[in-house]
C-alpha cells in the first residue's frame, strides 16, 4: 500500500506497480478571454463538410469541415460514433467506420463547450456558453429536453454510471446535480471562489471531484453535498480532472503545464508529471491501466509508459492547441479535437 510519495526519483515507478497501474489522457487548450475565439490559431479551412483519411499509423482518420475550432469530442461506448462540438455552435455526429457525417445539430448560437454520450449511447448531451444543457437523440437529430440551471457558461458535465444522474459545472462557480430525465435539480454545490473548469464522478458514484481557476481540487459527497477535501499544489488554474478506474486515484491538469496524481482517500500528492510546454486541458484514465496519454496547448499529445513514467510516443499532427480527447472503452483508439478545426482518430495501441 502506498502511503507517501517517494523521495528517490528512481523509485517513482514503484507506486504504479503497487496500484496496478493507471493511465491518463490530458489535453491542452486555451480559454481566450471568457470564450473569445482565437482567429490567429485557425488556418484556412473549407467551409463545407468533408472527410479526409490519412492511412499512416498512428493517425487513422482526419475529419475536417468544421467552420471553427473544436472544443470537445466524445465517443460512443462501442467506439463507432464520434461527436464533436465547435465554437461555431454546431455539434457534428460522425460515423467512424463509414467515414461520413451523420448529422449536424445547430445546438445554439454560441460556442458548444462539451459533449458526452450517455452510458447506454441512447442520448448525446451538450453544454455551452449560454448556460444550457441539452439532450439529443443523436440518431435523429431531435432535441429531447434541456436544463436551464446555470447563469454562465457550462464548461463540463458528466453522467453517472447508471445514466440517471448528470453533474454539471460552470463559470458561475457552482456544481449542480440533476435527475436529468425528470428535469429536477437535486443539489447545488458551492465552495469554489471562481469559475469551475471541470468535474468527474468516481466509479462508485459516491464522490465528485471538481477543479477551478482558484487552483484547487475539491472532493464532494454526492449524497449529502458535503465538501470532503480540498487539494492544493498546482500553481495556476486547474483545468481538468479524472478518477482512476478503481476510484482510488485522481489526475489533474493545470495551466502550470503539469499533471498531478493524487491518492483520493488521503489527499496525498503522489507525483507531478512534466512534459508539456503549455496548459494541460483534459484528463481521462483508460481501463487497461497501462499507459498515460496527455495533450496540451503546445499542440502535442504524448503517450507515457507508467512503469517508467517516460514518454513512449509524441503525436504532433495537430497544428494548433488540442482542446479535447476521448478514449474508446476498449482502449484501442482515441480521438482528439483542436483549434485547427480538425478531429483526428488515432490507433497507436
Amino acid at each position: 500500500m502506498l502511503n507517501q510519495r517517494s523521495n528517490n526519483p528512481k523509485d517513482t515507478s514503484k507506486w504504479w506497480r503497487e496500484i496496478g497501474m493507471v493511465s491518463l489522457i490530458a489535453l491542452g487548450g486555451l480559454t481566450y478571454g471568457l470564450l473569445q475565439y482565437p482567429d490567429d490559431f485557425i488556418p484556412s479551412q473549407p467551409n463545407f463538410e468533408q472527410i479526409t483519411a490519412n492511412w499512416h499509423i498512428p493517425t487513422v482518420q482526419t475529419f475536417t469541415g468544421n467552420t471553427s475550432g473544436v472544443w470537445s469530442v466524445a465517443l460512443s461506448e462501442d467506439g463507432k460514433i464520434l461527436a464533436s462540438a465547435g465554437h461555431d455552435g454546431q455539434i457534428r455526429i460522425w460515423d467512424i467506420e463509414q467515414g461520413i457525417l451523420l448529422h449536424r445539430l445547430p445546438a445554439e448560437k454560441q460556442a458548444v463547450l462539451a459533449v458526452a454520450f450517455s452510458p447506454d449511447d441512447s442520448i448525446l448531451a451538450s453544454s455551452g456558453q449560454d448556460g444550457m444543457i441539452r439532450f439529443w437523440n443523436w440518431q435523429t437529430g431531435e432535441l429531447i429536453t434541456q436544463l436551464p440551471g446555470h447563469n454562465k457558461p457550462v464548461r463540463s458535465f458528466v453522467f453517472s454510471s447508471d445514466g440517471q444522474t448528470l453533474i454539471s459545472c460552470s463559470w458561475d462557480k457552482t456544481i449542480k446535480i440533476w435527475n436529468w430525465r425528470r428535469g429536477e435539480l437535486q443539489q447545488t454545490l458551492t465552495g469554489h471562489s471562481v469559475g469551475v473548469f471541470a468535474i468527474d464522478i468516481s466509479p462508485d458514484g459516491q464522490t465528485i471531484a471538481s477543479v477551478s481557476k482558484d487552483k484547487t481540487i475539491k472532493l464532494w459527497d454526492v449524497m449529502t453535498g458535503e465538501l470532503k477535501q480540498t487539494l492544493t499544489g498546482h500553481e495556476d488554474s486547474v483545468r481538468t480532472v479524472a478518477f482512476s478506474p478503481d476510484g482510488r486515484y485522481l489526475a489533474t491538469g493545470s495551466n502550470d503545464t503539469t499533471i498531478k496524481l493524487w491518492q483520493v482517500a488521503t489527499g496525498t500528492l503522489i507525483e507531478t508529471l512534466n512534459a508539456h510546454e503549455s496548459f494541460v486541458n483534459s484528463v481521462v484514465f483508460s481501463s487497461d491501466n497501462q499507459t498515460l496519454i496527455s495533450a496540451s496547448q503546445d499542440n502535442k499529445i504524448k503517450r507515457w509508459d507508467l512503469n517508467s513514467l517516460t514518454v513512449l510516443q509524441t503525436f504532433s499532427d495537430h497544428n494548433a492547441p488540442v482542446n479535447s480527447v476521448a478514449l474508446s472503452a476498449d482502449g484501442h483508439q482515441f480521438v482528439s479535437g483542436s483549434w485547427d478545426r480538425t478531429v483526428k482518430v488515432w490507433r497507436p495501441f
